[in-house]
Order: C-alpha cells, then sequence, then structure tokens
C-alpha cells in the first residue's frame, strides 16, 4: 500500500444494493478489511482523524449508509434491522469477504442485527454510543425526535441549521472544514428530516434486537461515553450484559467518542481488529 493511498481520505461512488454510495477505500489488498460505517449526523469523514494510523494495518473501506451522508437512500432500509441486511449484501457485491466492522452510533443497532443474521460474517466488530437497550433509554434531541408524533417541527428548519447545533457537542476535536462542510450539506434542506426516520424505528427494531443478541457469536468491543447527553452508557451495558463476547470501555468523552476520544478509540479498535485477526488465528 502506498503511502498517499492510506493518508488519504478519497470519496468515490459505487452502486450496492441498486444505489449509489459514497466510499473511501485505503487500498492494500494484503491487508484484512475494516468497513467503517459513517455516525449521524456525520458522514464517513468522521473517519479521518484515525484513517492514516489505522490505515497501516488493514484495508479500510468507509460507506456514508443510504439515506445517510452522500449516499443515496430508499425508504425500506430506514431501520437497523433493514439496514443490517444492506450492509450483508453490500459486502457480497463489493466481495469484501469476512470484513472486521465499525459502527458505532446509527451503525450499532445494522452492524448487530447483521451479525445476528450472519454469525459467521465477521471477525470482529465494535459499536456503541447508539440506542441500543429495550426499553429505550436516550435523552435529549434525540429522544424528541424518536417520540415527536410527526417532524413537522423539524421539517420547517433547514436540516444544515439542526446538524450545526448537533455538531457543537464536540467538545474537544476541531474539526477539519472539509468535514464540517461535509456534515452540514451531507444533512441539507430535508435530508435531515428523512435520515430521522431511521431512529424512529428504534421503538420497534429494538424489541427484536434484544431477543437476538445472545445468539451473535461475534466478538464485540463496545465503545461509549460516560457523558453521552443523548445516549447514555447504559445502553453500552445493556449490550454487554447480552452479547457472549464482548467487551466494554466508557471514555471520559460525550457522545462523539470516535472524534472527542479518538486516540483512545484508535488503540481500541485496532487492538481488538488484530486480536481477532483471522491472519493471527490461522484462519
Amino acid at each position: 500500500m502506498s503511502d498517499s493511498a492510506a493518508t488519504q481520505l478519497t470519496t468515490r461512488l459505487r452502486e450496492a444494493d441498486g444505489l449509489m454510495i459514497r466510499y473511501a477505500d485505503s487500498g492494500g489488498g494484503e491487508h484484512e478489511a475494516v468497513l467503517l460505517l459513517n455516525p449521524w449526523p456525520e458522514s464517513l469523514f468522521a473517519w479521518e482523524t484515525i484513517w492514516s494510523r489505522l490505515a497501516q494495518t488493514a484495508r479500510l473501506v468507509a460507506i456514508d449508509l443510504p439515506g445517510f451522508g452522500r449516499s443515496e437512500g430508499r425508504a425500506d432500509l430506514r431501520s437497523p434491522r433493514a439496514m443490517g441486511g444492506f450492509l450483508l449484501r453490500l459486502i457480497d457485491e463489493w466481495a469484501l469477504g469476512h470484513p472486521h466492522v465499525v459502527g458505532p452510533d446509527v451503525g450499532t443497532g445494522a452492524v448487530l442485527f447483521a451479525a445476528s443474521e450472519d454469525i459467521d460474517r465477521f471477525p470482529s466488530a465494535v459499536v456503541g454510543s447508539g440506542g441500543a437497550s429495550f426499553p429505550l433509554e436516550v435523552t435529549g434531541p434525540l429522544k424528541e425526535i424518536i417520540e415527536a408524533p410527526d417532524l413537522s417541527g423539524f421539517r420547517a428548519v433547514d436540516g444544515r441549521d439542526i446538524v450545526a447545533g448537533a455538531l457543537d457537542g464536540i467538545e474537544r476535536h476541531t474539526l477539519s472544514e472539509a468535514a464540517r462542510e461535509d456534515y452540514l450539506a451531507s444533512y441539507a434542506g430535508d435530508r435531515f428530516v428523512e435520515s430521522a426516520a431511521y431512529v424512529r424505528s428504534y421503538p420497534y427494531d429494538l424489541p427484536i434486537l434484544a431477543e437476538r443478541l445472545g445468539h451473535i457469536r461475534t466478538p464485540v468491543q463496545i465503545i461509549a461515553g460516560r457523558h453521552d447527553p443523548l445516549v447514555p452508557p447504559s445502553n453500552a451495558e445493556f449490550l454487554h450484559a447480552r452479547l457472549a463476547h464482548s467487551k466494554l470501555d466508557i471514555l471520559e468523552t460525550g457522545h462523539y467518542t470516535w472524534e472527542d476520544g479518538a486516540d483512545d478509540y484508535l488503540e481500541l479498535t485496532k487492538s481488538w481488529i488484530e486480536a481477532h485477526s483471522t491472519a493471527s488465528s490461522g484462519a
């Protein structure tokens, strides 16, 4: 892998499941693949802080999930359960084989549903900072979005402005201008409200997920922020208590663990992937 390939987070478009999906690929086919999913309301640029360092030991493929970032969306994919199925189809269509997967925030439920449907697909997973408990345990604006009778009040506001307010929750990390503008542009106009349909499905999908957690065989690293004002760490503890092979680490951050706690997030992720490397295990 060339240094330029590893250090540059360059985006492209590629079809998966009939949709145009934005992605970035670090290259390095000799390495195991790691599939990185965007948090919300961010995009795959959430990984620019750790991209070059993690790419030294793995082939990274970051995507914007359908309806998030700059990827095309589709109404039937606006739930964690449906998105889990999409992930499995994308992996097959893109010939990624058995990738490790890193999916914080809205990726948490999708990753776990995918792992419950194909129990041998992922050698390891990293999740957290996403609604997972049943009964639902979320707070602040996320709770308001999920419980609102409708989203007419949010629809009256440009999505850029909603996201700008949400990004105030990043406490330590300074976003690059490219990342900030990408986050804002990704949810401009009605895009934010359209993407919000995903989290509004939590009350329906999370009870199903709770019943499946005990059957998941994938080793799961759970990372949460102790001071998360949207998704309390009780969600991470809920998963840890029910997943057969899991490790829980709670960082001294708010919601955006992958940015505000980037060094710790990188070390935990890298160590987990290396510990469950199919190459080192002889698989």
